[in-house]
């Protein structure tokens, strides 16, 4: 198709844009459309919860559709040629579930790993766009509504020294959350996937 390196390199840009710019320009656009309302992002969790997803969603859905783009290319052609012959047509959900669907999951188990391990993550997307606000005080201590877990270890972090080590062992159990979410994750998906 004409215009297709085109789009794919436009699709790709975000993601290619620094995490805390991507935070201070969606800030501003989010604040510029909430003024509308009276309101601002970080007035309130939901807003800034839904601003996460959007900015996190714009920046990585180009480089995953390449990634299936690619999958899809690689599907061989004699296959669905088969499936055709054998009776299924191309809007049939057989041709789907059994040919392509299965021949895809290689980039199926590397985009589902690659948007797992991105959103755990996630800091600079969270510093910039909120910073964790709003807070709230329960019981004399400070939440941050919209404190992602790599921002919570680096904000306990810099509390005070004494807080050094409470932040150290936070990261070690995100580590090793992480770890075993990815590995089982990989597990799962890697049995699914065709041997050729």
């Amino acid at each position: 198709m004409r215009g297709s390196n085109l789009f794919r390199t436009v699709f790709f840009m975000p993601n290619l844009i620094g995490g805390v710019v991507l935070g201070y320009i969606w800030s501003m656009i989010f604040d510029g459309i909430l003024r509308n309302y009276a309101t601002y992002l970080t007035a309130n969790a939901t807003y800034g919860f839904w601003g996460l997803v959007i900015l996190v969603a714009w920046q990585q859905i180009g480089y995953m559709m390449i990634i299936y783009i690619a999958g899809l290319q690689a599907v061989p052609g004699d296959m669905l040629e088969a499936a055709e012959i054998d009776g299924a047509s191309k809007w049939q959900l057989q041709t789907l579930f059994r040919v392509i669907i299965p021949n895809v999951m290689p980039s199926i188990t590397t985009c589902t790993f690659l948007t797992l391990t991105n959103s755990f993550k996630l800091f600079d997307q969270n510093l910039a766009l909120t910073g964790g606000l709003p807070s709230v005080i329960q019981n004399g201590a400070k939440f941050n509504q919209t404190e992602l877990l790599a921002l919570n270890i680096y904000s306990t972090y810099n509390i005070n020294k004494n807080w050094h080590g409470v932040a150290q062992a936070k990261a070690v159990i995100f580590f090793i959350l992480v770890a075993v979410l990815a590995i089982a994750q990989q597990t799962a998906t890697r049995r699914k996937e065709v041997q050729q």
